[in-house]
């Protein structure tokens, strides 16, 4: 596997640095399994999420001067433990109705939002623009996200949604916000799209 680094849809995500997804786009040699692929693409996305932190963490102690950690910060995985489900391109991708908000700029919806204390699971449009601190990003945003990540439609896509226990990399959603984790094989351009989210304030 390997990450398809130079698509145009990464040149679009500059312009939405405070959405609350991580995205990672892989193309792979070996014909599609089904669930065992879609297994493999999380697993190598969550490896690539580790390695831009880690990145991050030594560009800043580069930049800031700062003295570097004694030790890495302790990155766990159990991909074993991961368990996912299949579910339609159309549940991932629905985009819910904003009926009005409110004088905090508090926004309501024509649905319940999720709440991940009780174990609801976080739909994918509010990892990106429900984010802990206030985005700026709405349905507007979402679509054109959306519409790049499926250029050529979304007819052709197999979409697993997966637990989020197997790697301490959820663990601040884990403390209220939610966490999410989403894979999508893409048969019409034959790649996987690997969306996972986790914040806290």
């Amino acid at each position: 596997m390997r990450e398809l680094l130079h698509d145009p849809f990464y040149e679009l995500l500059e312009h939405y640095p405070r959405r609350g997804v991580d995205y990672c786009l892989i193309e792979d040699d070996a014909p599609h399994q089904g669930y065992r692929s879609h297994k493999d693409a999380v697993l190598f996305a969550t490896l690539k999420v580790i390695e831009r932190d880690i990145d991050t963490q030594l560009r800043d102690e580069l930049a800031y001067g700062e003295k570097a950690h004694d030790e890495p910060f302790p990155w766990s995985l159990d991909i074993g433990k991961a368990q996912g489900h299949q579910i339609d391109a159309d549940t991932l991708l629905h985009v819910p109705e904003i009926l009005r908000t409110d004088r905090a700029g508090r926004r309501h919806y024509d649905c319940k939002l999720p709440d991940p204390l009780k174990g609801e699971q976080i739909p994918y449009w509010y990892a990106f623009w429900e984010t802990p601190h206030p985005s700026g990003y709405g349905p507007d945003d979402f679509r054109k996200v959306n519409s790049a990540l499926f250029p050529e439609g979304t007819d052709g896509l197999e979409v697993y949604e997966w637990t989020t226990d197997w790697s301490n990399l959820f663990d601040d959603g884990h403390e209220w916000w939610g966490a999410a984790c989403w894979s999508v094989y893409d048969r019409r351009m034959g790649r996987y799209v690997v969306m996972m989210a986790s914040e806290t304030d």
